[in-house]
């Protein structure tokens, strides 16, 4: 007889911290306990299963044959071939069609008949060994299984949890029931981190490994600055207020075009939120950085003057043929036009997906080119959860 009440505490134990079903752990058991069997009084090619009785406290053995006739096996009799993709007749496993139909008038190839085993609870040394290694293999793969649903569908969504360790640049998360991983080239440049701290990411991909699972995170990628939009502004998450594409170089500025079909509704006030305050929540998670908030527009030419915000745009030429805009700006406009290093015009090339030519009136001044093909553009809708922007960062240092 088994102990019952220990058992039952056991599996409310493991089904509650590894979170794992009963219908899963009482599995493990069953084929650990038929393993056990096989190991010490099985004979080879038999097949066992074991059935636990939780409520009255016992278990059972039986043999389980497969009706099999001469299309799905082959004799020791007949000669082999390459060809020839049938298994060797083997009587512990396999029962001939025409000996089923003795017990069973129906049977057909492909059935399976059960036969009832003497119980055994004896088992040795290396039986129990065996039933160890068994549903401790079982109950592994149960909890992987268990955090692949869980994590698989959180994938695409922003994680957070506390960081373990920081080796060789990578920034180890702990998420209680596994592992997330921060390379260096998704972290935000500049940050620092500590262990023990909070943190959250852009979950681009859940891998399975013998290891366990792992989580890979993001927080470079452009995703993660529309998931923190969501997470502000309601009208963002419900789909009201669309992103429609995210020009980002992380830690130092973004932009990003939104756009709704509601009039009732300005697109660019609900990402800002009141006196700012929905941006600058947004900000303080990228450790400052600044964020631009553009209307969206499918007309290219106000679309290009929009991107290069906070710079006045006074002509503009679209060449279809290149996807070149040719910009004009008064001369007090050029240089918040172009930005510091070229960032205001290199975001809004990205944004937009033109090539942009800026030049300044009145005086001769060199044209400021951003190369960007058109093809390089890609709206937000199209970036892929597993595309990950590839940044250069700065070596990461853990302080205590």
């Amino acid at each position: 007889m088994l102990d019952i009440k220990a058992l039952k505490l056991a599996l409310e134990q493991l089904e509650s911290e590894r979170r794992i079903s009963r219908d899963r752990l009482v599995d493990a058991i069953e084929q650990s306990l038929a393993a056990a069997y096989k190991k010490e009084y099985g004979k080879k090619g038999q097949v066992i299963r074991a059935h636990i009785d939780l409520d009255g406290g016992t278990f059972s053995f039986e043999q389980i044959k497969t009706v099999v006739d001469d299309s799905v096996v082959r004799f020791e009799e007949e000669p082999e071939s390459e060809e020839d993709e049938r298994e060797h007749f083997n009587e512990e496993k396999h029962l001939l069609l025409e000996d089923a139909r003795i017990m069973k008038s129906d049977a057909k190839v492909g059935d399976e008949l059960v036969f009832n085993l003497e119980t055994k609870d004896d088992f040795g040394r290396i039986a129990a060994q065996t039933a160890k290694q068994v549903i401790m293999q079982r109950i592994r793969e149960a909890e992987r299984t268990s955090i692949m649903d869980e994590f698989g569908s959180k994938e695409g969504d922003i994680v957070s949890g506390y960081i373990q360790k920081i080796d060789r640049g990578s920034v180890f998360i702990d998420f209680n029931r596994a592992t997330g991983v921060l390379p260096p080239n998704e972290q935000i440049p500049g940050e620092r981190y500590t262990r023990g701290a909070r943190i959250r990411g852009y979950l681009y991909h859940v891998e399975e490994s013998p290891r366990g699972v792992t989580l890979r995170l993001s927080r470079t990628h452009p995703k993660f600055l529309e998931k923190l939009f969501a997470f502000e502004s309601p009208e963002v998450a419900s789909g009201v207020v669309e992103i429609k594409a995210i020009a980002r170089e992380p830690g130092s500025r973004s932009k990003i075009a939104v756009w709704t079909e509601d009039h009732n509704i300005d697109p660019v006030g609900s990402c800002v939120g009141q006196k700012g305050v929905r941006v600058s929540t947004v900000m303080n998670e990228l450790s400052g950085e600044k964020i631009d908030i553009i209307e969206w527009s499918p007309n290219a030419d106000e679309f290009v003057r929009k991107a290069l915000s906070p710079a006045k745009v006074l002509d503009l030429e679209l060449n279809e043929e290149e996807h070149k805009a040719m910009i004009e700006v008064t001369p007090d406009q050029l240089s918040l036009a172009i930005g510091k290093g070229g960032q205001n015009v290199r975001l809004a090339a990205k944004l937009t997906g033109w090539k942009i030519d800026i030049k300044g009136t009145e005086m001769e001044l060199e044209t400021v080119t951003e190369n960007i093909e058109g093809d390089d553009f890609v709206p937000l809708k199209d970036i892929a959860a597993t595309e990950t922007p590839a940044e250069e960062s700065l070596p990461v240092t853990e302080t205590e």
